[in-house]
């Protein structure tokens, strides 16, 4: 075996974006929405939707994202328990998110000069976003009844990016592929001057403004008319599917950076001829045939990588044995994804 040390220039490290269709089978708009019965009507079934793209059962049906209902209140879902009013379902949910996103449990959510009491989120499932949601590729059609909107993000026209503890924030507008339908203006909506929600890309939640649904038709609203009572026993989540079913047009991308390392090890004419294994030497220290001593040749078939201990780090196959002799060069190129 030898060894020769890399310097420095003989490593590259590049980084490319992978843009890919967020759903299942590599499809870039769902329109068929489906939930399953069994976890609908568990405990879970109180706190969240999960929605898969096939009829739950079917072969290759698999989650794609899931619907939540919040209240800052507690409204909108019965108690847990019938002392203890404000402790519910909605209200732990609401709890959670405003916590994973906002990164502090005293804060609400608040959608332009709008706070409303509540939301709903749509979280995509960590294997559908990889990294991230990639902005301006998102596009929702709610329907409720005769009433129908379609919105997407705000980032083809937004003029700065805001951050916060769940990273980059988007305002959730009118229109579709991150395009406004008209200039970006909630001015005339009943819903206080509030956008329909926020997209969240970096941790793959949406969350929408509940008086924003809750509005008329005529104010720019779905007219989505769910329970905000404190001993609601309708089912909020019920709404927000059949909305997302009867539109029919869920249109999401992700994207997710992939770095690579190159390694380019470089084999010069007079480097690696002659073979190091043992059974070339005989009993007296000499070459067992005449033709390495001469015109030697050897073939590379593997690259070790080791660090400065000799610990083996990787292996890279070459894909066919490389002859090597006094009259030959060579370059591997490996590349480490990670």
């Amino acid at each position: 075996m030898s060894f020769k040390r890399l310097d420095p220039e003989d490593v590259s490290i590049s980084a490319e974006s992978i843009v890919a269709p967020a759903w299942t089978g590599q499809v870039t708009t769902l329109t068929s929405f489906n939930t399953a019965s069994n976890q609908v009507a568990t405990t879970s079934g109180l706190y969240y939707y999960d929605i898969y793209q096939l009829p739950f059962g079917s072969t290759g049906a698999a989650v794609q994202f899931s619907v939540a209902f919040g209240n800052r209140l507690g409204s909108g879902s019965a108690p847990l328990n019938v002392n203890e009013t404000g402790k519910s379902p909605s209200a732990i949910t609401y709890g959670q998110y405003r916590t994973l996103i906002n990164g502090d449990e005293n804060t609400d959510f608040t959608f332009g000069t709008a706070t409303p009491n509540s939301i709903y989120t749509i979280s995509v499932n960590r294997s559908r976003f990889k990294e991230k949601l990639l902005p301006g590729t998102f596009t929702l059609t709610l329907s409720s009844g005769s009433n129908s909107i379609t919105i997407t993000d705000d980032s083809k026209i937004a003029n700065t990016v805001s951050f916060i503890d769940a990273g980059r924030v988007y305002n959730l507008i009118s229109g579709s592929a991150g395009t406004a339908v008209t200039s970006f203006n909630t001015s005339g909506y009943t819903f206080n001057s509030g956008s329909y929600g926020k997209l969240y890309p970096d941790v793959g939640i949406l969350v929408l403004n509940g008086d924003a649904l809750r509005a008329p038709a005529a104010s720019g609203g779905l007219a989505l008319n769910f329970d905000q009572t404190s001993s609601a026993t309708t089912q909020n989540l019920s709404l927000m599917f059949n909305a997302v079913k009867q539109g029919a047009n869920f249109t999401l991308q992700s994207e997710e950076t992939i770095t690579s390392n190159y390694v380019f090890v470089r084999v010069r004419n007079s480097e690696y001829n002659y073979s190091m294994n043992p059974s070339n030497i005989s009993g007296s220290g000499e070459l067992r045939w005449d033709v390495m001593v001469n015109t030697p040749q050897t073939y590379i078939t593997t690259v070790g990588l080791y660090n400065d201990n000799n610990d083996l780090l990787g292996v890279a196959k070459l894909s066919r044995p490389l002859l090597k002799d006094f009259t030959k060069e060579a370059l591997v190129r490996i590349k480490l994804d990670y």
